[in-house]
């Protein structure tokens, strides 16, 4: 039984979640988390903090303790808002690679969104039909509109609680001052949410993460001095938390002492440094959107990874068939959006399919480059919507900056390396596009760039219907075997002859084109 573990790096803890797949389903077997306040520095300076960094890195090397004695075999560690933010990023990733072998992977706030989405959409009840997710971090508040579990909309706004804390509540009690400004910024955030979101009436709202988790603790506190059995001191998952209740707490915390704020039931000693901003969000939230109130679940990012992950390598689990399509309608998506017809693309994707799978014995690629070949052969010319001229090298920044749902930023820079070199030049290991790349991955880049070339070939004259192939290997020799179209297939088999110097190259064999 495989088991995966997630690590979500926040602006104000660090979370680990392993789950073990029993039955094509994730069983979670151990959790952890630690308030190391990542984003305090990262907010005030830009700067991640060595103190952070330090409290961090302790936390990961009990994270990574954890991991080997449950015997974990794929690990996924993401870092958020504060990551997203702060100018010396690069050095603390080096610093957690050296440390922990770990690559920690920058996401962006979309991407956080969408991984939230699936971990809460997937495992909560009454999640499939219309809903609201909000999740309030230390550094960031992704909102989320979902109807049938698919995502109709998206937004991260920089109104996390750790941010808002460092950046206006400078002082205890609140400083009236500050209080005012703060609310001034979160309406001014808040109104650009509703330019992209309309939710209109929502039978539904979700609320992930520590801040909702406190809220929830708190009202379960107050109904169990009402006599309500079982509440005290437990987030109540599935309980109405009321917009009233959220507003009359937040005005009762603006005027209290941190002390005071640790004494409420529900509110921990490191929550209470930054409830009073959490709180404010949530009430000028649920206000402006004219929500009753929400219900909090403790799924969140760590469980959207560990979803993910399952859906990408179990092609059995429910969710596989889903990712698969969810991932390729945003390859689409993104092609579309500039300016590139799908349909016009479709046959480079179906030769390059076609040639990975006849020359798998020759290439021996990993599995994954299939789905990456794919995705490179509809977004290759992607880069003329910047630009004709030198379009590659604009193909090349556009996929590896653009948001495709169910690739990492490892793989969009993988896909877009393999994009980049449909022209004159070939890979080289100094250049842009393979310098985020493993050196480990350049000889495989080399092999599916030919594939991708080949299959571009293939298709030079548009305007003929698609040519057949036959492949044939032999130990020192491949032949490819043209079936010429209704207008002949003089100008492929001329391209394809050009390859043949780049194949002899990287496969070591000569390359022979004929026609049927």
């Amino acid at each position: 039984m495989p088991t995966f573990a997630a690590v979500d790096i926040g602006s104000n803890s660090c979370r680990l979640k392993i789950a073990r797949v029993v039955a094509h389903r994730l069983k979670t077997v151990a959790e952890d988390r630690e308030v190391t306040r990542l984003g305090a520095s990262v907010f005030e300076s830009g700067l991640v903090s060595p103190d952070a960094m330090a409290a961090t890195l302790r936390a990961l090397k009990r994270f990574q303790r954890a991991a080997q004695a449950h015997g974990v075999e794929q690990i996924r560690v993401v870092a958020t808002s504060a990551m997203r933010d702060a100018r010396n990023g690069a050095a603390f990733q080096a610093w957690v690679k050296a440390e922990t072998g770990w690559n920690m992977e920058i996401i962006s706030g979309l991407e956080e969104g969408r991984l939230i989405h699936l971990g809460v959409t997937g495992l909560e009840p009454g999640a499939g039909g219309k809903v609201l997710l909000l999740d309030l971090g230390g550094g960031s508040c992704e909102i989320t509109l979902s109807e049938h579990k698919r995502i109709k909309e998206t937004i991260s706004l920089p109104l996390g609680a750790v941010r808002l804390t460092e950046q206006f509540l400078t002082a205890d009690p609140a400083p009236a001052e500050g209080l005012a400004r703060m609310r001034q910024l979160i309406a001014r955030e808040l109104r650009r949410a509703h330019r992209r979101i309309q939710p209109g009436r929502v039978p539904l709202v979700i609320a992930t993460s520590g801040t909702a988790a406190a809220l929830s603790e708190v009202c379960a506190s107050q109904r169990a001095s009402k006599s309500i059995k079982g509440a005290a001191g437990k987030a109540l998952a599935g309980e109405l938390v009321p917009a009233k209740a959220v507003r009359k707490l937040t005005s009762k915390l603006a005027r209290m002492t941190l002390p005071e704020r640790e004494a409420i039931p529900g509110i921990g000693p490191r929550r209470a440094e930054i409830i009073v901003a959490g709180t404010q969000v949530y009430a000028e939230l649920l206000e402006s959107f004219g929500l009753a109130g929400f219900r909090y679940s403790p799924l969140g990012l760590r469980d959207g990874i560990l979803a993910q992950m399952l859906a990408a390598q179990d092609a059995r689990a429910r969710a596989h068939r889903e990712f698969e399509h969810e991932r390729w309608e945003s390859v689409l998506a993104t092609a579309r959006r500039y300016g590139v017809d799908p349909k016009q693309a479709e046959p480079v994707r179906a030769h390059v399919l076609q040639l990975f799978r006849d020359l798998k014995t020759l290439h021996q690629l990993p599995a994954e480059y299939e789905s990456w070949l794919a995705t490179a052969a509809i977004l290759r010319e992607t880069g003329k919507f910047i630009n004709h001229q030198g379009h590659h090298r604009h193909t090349q920044y556009i996929v590896s900056s653009s948001e495709i749902y169910g690739y990492t930023q490892l793989q969009r820079t993988i896909v877009s390396a393999i994009a980049r070199y449909l022209g004159k030049s070939r890979p080289q290991p100094g250049d842009r596009a393979l310098r985020n790349v493993p050196a480990e991955e350049h000889k495989n880049i080399h092999r599916a760039v030919v594939l991708l070339r080949l299959a571009e070939a293939l298709n030079q004259d548009r305007a003929s219907d698609v040519l057949r192939v036959a492949v044939k290997m032999y130990p020192k020799r491949v032949y490819l075997e043209l079936e010429p179209g209704r207008t002949g297939a003089e100008l492929e088999l001329w391209s394809l002859r050009k390859e043949s110097d780049y194949f002899r190259e990287v496969f070591d064999r000569e390359l022979f084109v004929t026609l049927a």
